[in-house]
């Protein structure tokens, strides 16, 4: 006689189906983020687009990580009616996942480093979420592993998860929003797609989808200094370790498990002076309140841009506004800050502004 272990649940199945349900729906009452087209001189004959996902309604990139996070956890059995939803996170991840905590009924906790911004413990408090604040940014897993034990929760883990959540092969991630809306473009494929990375899901899909679709569009990740990513895709030591980065929402003390280097073509070492100066700079020339890691990505493609027209080259270039600046006025935004911090904008401000008028991007000593 056969023995048998049955735990089929139906009143879990009935709940996790209705709380799919509630997550598909807010998907479905949004429209896709917008590409915007960034001026540059016509005779370039480059294109700069911003994708722009500081829209979505927790008002960043991070919104469609949460919401395939939310799902993978649901479908796999580890989000119940009951479960007290734990993330280690530097702020953004953490808003997105109290709001989707928040619609689904169930408790949040956000593990984040005591730096974290004022603007961005409000908003996780706003979605009904509680901040649990640490010193030592490298102690957020353990902590997180450690609140989740204790409560019976599940331990969200985006620095583990993020790059297989989403489905890179299409299902509305990023990557198609991207290639679909170029698709009536002058240059439709573009040359360069230029991500940062903070747990690396974002890099993860872009990179996937480009070869899986037989582009042959090529990724950079910019990363800020202080991070372990760029230092071990130069010498492919996965273990590297470093201070952390005063980037929010990128870099990272340690090289995440979600970290793809094998489907980047090229990583930018970016300085924290530059990544805010370029932020400041899209914010005048564009007239769109960006953060810091979109200052990042901004810097990137404005030196990938420069080596193209160098070279003669015609041809596209796209990358992300991550977040808005509303949630940096505290740091980023504030002069005071930046004197505290030691960071010198103005080189790099200037860096920019030739850029504009002579396509060229000076060394700034």
């Amino acid at each position: 006689m056969s023995r048998t272990v049955d735990r089929w649940d139906p009143g879990y199945r009935t709940w996790v189906a209705e709380a799919i349900r509630l997550v598909d729906a807010d998907a479905n009452r949004s429209a896709d983020t917008h590409l915007h087209v960034f001026p540059l001189p016509p005779d370039w004959g480059i294109d700069l687009y911003l994708k722009d996902e500081s829209v979505h309604p927790t008002g960043s990139l991070k919104h469609r990580l949460a919401r395939s996070l939310f799902l993978y956890g649901l479908a796999n059995g580890w989000i119940r009616a009951d479960t007290t939803v734990i993330e280690a996170s530097s702020g953004s991840t953490a808003v997105s996942e109290a709001y989707f905590a928040r619609l689904l009924g169930l408790p949040f906790v956000a593990v984040m480093p005591a730096s974290t911004s004022p603007e961005k413990i409000q908003l996780i408090e706003f979605y009904g979420g509680r901040c649990h604040l640490v010193d030592d940014p490298s102690s957020i897993y353990d902590e997180s592993r450690r609140l989740a034990a204790g409560c019976g929760g599940h331990f969200m883990d985006q620095f583990t998860y993020a790059e297989r959540a989403t489905d890179w092969r299409g299902n509305n991630n990023i990557a198609e929003s991207i290639f679909e809306q170029l698709r009536l473009e002058r240059f439709p494929e573009p040359s360069w797609v230029v991500v940062g990375a903070g747990t690396g899901g974002t890099s993860a899909t872009i990179g996937r989808y480009a070869r899986y679709r037989r582009f042959q569009t090529r990724l950079a990740v910019v990363d800020p200094e202080g991070s372990a990513f760029h230092g071990s895709f130069a010498d492919g030591d996965p273990e590297r370790t470093a201070a952390g980065s005063r980037i929010e929402g990128i870099g990272r003390p340690r090289v995440e498990p979600s970290f793809l280097a094998t489907v980047i073509d090229r990583m930018i070492q970016v300085p924290d002076a530059a990544s805010i100066a370029a932020m400041r700079w899209t914010n005048e020339v564009s007239g769109r309140d960006v953060g810091g890691s979109t200052g990042t990505n901004m810097w990137g493609a404005a030196e990938l841009i420069a080596q193209m027209r160098a070279r003669g080259e015609r041809g596209s270039v796209v990358t992300l506004i991550c977040d808005g600046g509303e949630r940096y006025t505290g740091t980023y935004g504030s002069d005071a800050w930046l004197a505290a911090q030691g960071l010198h904008v103005g080189p790099y401000l200037a860096a920019l502004n030739d850029f504009l008028k002579t396509g060229e991007l000076p060394a700034v000593p």
